[in-house]
């Protein structure tokens, strides 16, 4: 098995930065998570130099961000390779909220696959009742998968670092996930938020736009829940 390189992509470090790193439980609903990643999949591909975002199409909604692919050339990711596949062969340049709510549909379990794969994570089983019922749980091999992402947030977040373009990805991406209660810092929670989210509109202009959609899907999937 080949070790994984740091960073990991973004999409594997908001998994293990939206889990519990004792008992792999979720911080947050997995559909809201896996929107995130979705979010954080596009956001490599656009660093890879993949896709662009664009909005002058009469189209579209004014304001509308829709994705069309840069390359067709693989990132040799086996996830973000298939992102690729979606938006070649699927809606000619989706929008961006679309893209996410259609491929985070089974993407909490790919990702989680993956990191299985990787050794990253390890799949134990439980039995209870009297073996009758089995449930699975994915550990941490080694918890500095997850520290490492944790400590680069926690240095910008103390100003000893500037955040380079993953950690500004990032960033933005666990404050629209309202992971910041969960990094375990000695910060104001909702100072903290706030903060990374001002990190992220720093960013490039079509990150922004993922992290909003991002947020603004996480949003229409809570109203609906409540409804």
């Amino acid at each position: 098995m080949t070790v994984p390189r740091l960073p990991l992509p973004l999409r594997d470090e908001l998994f293990l930065l939206g889990h519990d790193d004792d008992n792999a439980q979720p911080y947050i609903d997995r559909q809201a998570l896996a929107l995130g990643l979705a979010g954080a999949v596009l956001i490599d591909l656009f660093m890879a130099g993949r896709i662009v975002l664009t909005s002058n199409d009469d189209s579209h909604p004014a304001g509308e961000q829709w994705l069309r692919l840069r390359s067709y050339q693989p990132v040799g990711d086996l996830i973000a390779d298939s992102a690729i596949g979606y938006i070649r062969h699927g809606h000619a340049n989706p929008p961006v909220r679309e893209f996410l709510l259609g491929f985070a549909d089974d993407l909490y379990e790919r990702a989680r696959a993956g990191l299985v794969a990787a050794g990253i994570l390890r799949q134990t089983t439980r039995r209870r009742l009297g073996g009758l019922v089995h449930t699975d749980t994915y550990l941490l091999t080694d918890s500095r998968w997850s520290i490492v992402a944790r400590t680069r947030l926690r240095y910008v977040a103390e100003g000893r670092e500037q955040p380079d373009s993953h950690t500004g990805a990032l960033a933005g991406l666990v404050a629209a996930l309202g992971l910041t209660t969960y990094l375990h810092l000695d910060e104001d929670v909702d100072a903290l938020a706030a903060y990374l989210a001002a990190i992220a509109r720093e960013h490039h202009q079509s990150v922004q736009a993922i992290t909003a959609a991002v947020d603004t899907a996480i949003g229409d999937l809570t109203t609906t829940t409540y409804r």
